[in-house]
């Protein structure tokens, strides 16, 4: 492995063809504008106020227009926000880590990440921040997946050395992020499946997975260049193998997206 930090600004230009290419946004997105319309802005407010702690691009955050125009979006990387300044969507945008919110507490009805907890340096403390932001009634949402559930399940973690016991130090499991939430003093806390990503590949076919791009997901930027060409490598002899049999491989795709939400009494 290359590190445990992906440089997102590297890869922000590209980064939004995975939603365009890709099947992870439907289930989420559509959890996230019904929590975003139910959260309940404070007392005489007219609006819910919505953070996105990791919004990259402002993928999430835009979807949530329906719901609301006070649309707030964090990140570390200036190329990522950069993106997500370009967006027609007008969105509140700000650099800054998730251990530490430059936001006045008690200033949020709803505080979320997609897919980016892994990211952040210090998680619990994440948690503890988002509770620091929301106001009574408000909610924290914690969206994504746990590595352990799919070992077996994603061919990545299967061709591409390393990959899999790097989730495991970069992933905090559902269990862990719910003992946070307890301790952090949220209640109500729910976990639920929101989306399922199925997307078997047969033989050659694996090549035109859009998520096999070394740039498409952290588990392969992450890589160094020659860790990757060496994962193609095992996919390629894996194929040629079974074309040389007269049968045929195939590499499967079948992740889980979840969510767990806490709520501030």
């Amino acid at each position: 492995m290359a590190g445990s930090q992906v440089d997102y600004d590297r890869i922000a230009p590209g980064y939004n063809r995975r939603f365009s290419e890709g099947s992870e946004k439907d289930g989420i997105a559509a959890a996230l504008l019904a929590l975003a319309k139910a959260v309940a802005p404070a007392e005489g407010g007219d609006e819910a106020q919505i953070l996105e702690v990791g919004c990259g691009t402002g993928y999430w955050l835009a979807s949530l227009r329906p719901a609301t125009d006070r649309l707030y979006g964090l990140d570390l990387s200036a190329g990522m926000l950069a993106q997500a300044r370009s967006r027609e969507e007008r969105l509140t945008l700000a650099r800054g880590r998730a251990c530490q919110l430059p936001f006045a507490g008690a200033c949020a009805d709803l505080v979320y990440c997609v897919n980016a907890i892994h990211h952040f340096q210090r998680q619990r403390d994440f948690v503890f921040e988002a509770r620091r932001l929301l106001r009574p009634g408000g909610t924290l949402v914690v969206a994504g997946m746990d590595p352990r559930a799919h070992r077996h399940r994603w061919y990545v973690y299967d061709y591409f050395a390393g990959t899999y016991e790097t989730d495991l130090d970069r992933f905090p499991s559902w269990g862990t992020a719910m003992d946070w939430m307890v301790e952090a003093g949220f209640e109500e806390i729910e976990w639920q499946i929101a989306d399922r990503i199925q997307d078997h590949k047969v033989g050659r076919e694996v090549f035109s997975d859009p998520f096999l791009r070394k740039d498409a997901c952290s588990q392969l930027t992450l890589l160094t260049d020659e860790a990757y060409a060496a994962g193609l490598r095992r996919i390629a002899t894996a194929v040629a193998e079974a074309e040389a049999k007269g049968t045929s491989i195939t590499f499967a795709t079948d992740l889980s997206q979840a969510m767990l939400a806490g709520r501030v009494g």
